[in-house]
């Protein structure tokens, strides 16, 4: 019995997709790998484990996916790889009075997030696709969102990891010694198959605020953030976007922003109102002695809107051109002004539109460079893409805040870890994946 024929027979139509369904399964967000072999969609750990199985004995590569909104081509398949598309394990059990959650990898993040709601208790990481993300992928990417600067990241509130190892074994890790879990949140799926966690899960703050600053460059925004920080100012949220992509969000929703400028948008949250309202003013004035001018949202309906221009920069950008790379550099908030100006002069000095937006409270930044296939080069793009690496390499930063290594940056990896660092990660993922059976091809360089 062949491969295709075991898989029919023990998954069924879940495995051997029509091949316009498979084609789906080439794609993330941004990049496009081979045709898979299969796509399996497994609904129980077990089965999980009886693929990992069928795959070793075969010698076919693993490919773990969540939604599929990923920006590195980090479940982008290999040719001949089974996809093994975990959207169908979405079992979800909350436990409000040890404020935790047990959630399978295919629950979304916002799913998560409305069911703590009810009981006074909300889910900090919040990426922007948290409507279709998954929890599998966020822990594979260990993800952040606008609310990481005051509240961390994904890895910041897993308690404990479940997951199937090369072997088809499944074993629970806490963080009560070793922290092992923090071994596999972040690894791109390429340690082993996460088929659930316990997450911690956070009260509600009762107060807070928002406001929105307009400046008359990105260069003075940085150096406000940078200022209003170094003050003690640790808002929830703290976001900014270049004039371009300002512009592009006025274009696309029409609500009145204030064109060929800079935005900073601001939320402070707290138990105390005077805190939340101290912090506040601490970052309004310092947004005004750097040539702001500031708006603060009335109440929760327009301080919805406000962020409705942020959510809306993806699509915003998809109406200027067909294809984009998203980067994703980390930066020490001190070098944020000498970064953003430094990459818009990359980007004038190769011709291509390159914007500008992202989570400026923690250093993690966005540069996208937008083009058109049929009239840019692709090769040009990469290559000013590695030149936007290097600027976060060259100041102390790191290659990716929360989009991960996956395809797009495997290349660049040696030039921002050393030889040791990365010998080391090569015994990591010979000792937890000797036979090579998951995601291959991902995050170390070839």
């Amino acid at each position: 019995m062949g491969v295709r024929e075991e898989l029919r027979r023990r998954f069924g139509p879940r495995a051997l997709l029509a091949r316009a369904e498979k084609e789906v399964y080439r794609y993330d967000a941004i990049l496009v790998g081979e045709s898979p072999l299969a796509v399996v969609l497994p609904e129980t750990r077990e089965e999980v484990q009886a693929l990992v199985r069928l795959a070793r004995r075969y010698g076919l590569p693993l490919v773990p996916r969540g939604a599929g909104s990923g920006l590195s081509g980090g479940a982008v398949p290999e040719e001949g790889a089974i996809v093994v598309a975990f959207t169908r394990m979405t079992r979800l059990e909350l436990f409000p009075e040890a404020r935790t959650a047990w959630a399978e990898p295919g629950v979304t993040t916002a799913r998560l997030s409305e069911a703590a709601r009810p009981f006074g208790l909300f889910y900090p990481p919040d990426p922007a696709s948290y409507r279709t993300s998954t929890l599998g992928g966020n822990l594979g990417e260990n993800a952040g969102g606008p609310l990481c600067f005051k509240y961390g990241v994904t890895g910041d509130y897993v308690l404990e990891v479940e997951f199937v190892d090369a072997e088809g074994e499944v074993h629970r890790l806490d963080r009560r010694a070793y922290d092992l879990p923090g071994l596999l949140i972040g690894s791109e799926g390429t340690l082993g198959l996460l088929t659930g966690a316990r997450l911690r899960l956070l009260p509600l703050p009762p107060h807070r605020a928002t406001l929105m600053a307009a400046f008359p460059g990105v260069e003075p925004l940085a150096e406000a953030v940078s200022q209003a920080i170094a003050l003690g100012a640790v808002p929830a949220r703290m976001e900014f976007m270049d004039p371009a992509c300002v512009n592009a969000v006025e274009d696309y929703l029409g609500m009145g922003l204030p064109r060929g400028e800079a935005l900073l948008l601001v939320e402070t949250d707290g138990e105390e109102r005077e805190e939340v309202e101290a912090e506040l003013a601490l970052l309004q004035e310092t947004a005004l002695r750097f040539g702001a001018r500031v708006r603060r949202a009335k109440d929760g309906a327009e301080a919805e809107a406000l962020w409705r221009a942020r959510r809306a920069v993806s699509p915003a950008l998809g109406r200027i051109r067909p294809k984009r790379v998203n980067e994703d550099i980390a930066v020490p908030r001190s070098a944020l002004p000498k970064v953003v100006a430094e990459i818009a002069e990359l980007g004038r000095a190769f011709g291509l539109i390159v914007v500008q937006f992202g989570h400026i409270g923690d250093g993690n930044l966005h540069p996208n460079i937008l083009f058109d296939p049929k009239r840019e080069s692709e090769e040009k793009v990469w290559e000013l893409a590695h030149e936007i690496a290097r600027v976060a390499l060259k100041h102390g930063g790191v290659l990716s805040g929360e989009h991960g290594i996956g395809l797009m940056k495997r290349a660049f990896l040696a030039e921002a870890l050393d030889g040791e660092t990365l010998k080391a990660l090569r015994a990591v993922k010979g000792a937890l994946d000797p036979h090579g059976l998951f995601n291959p091809g991902k995050v170390l360089p070839l």
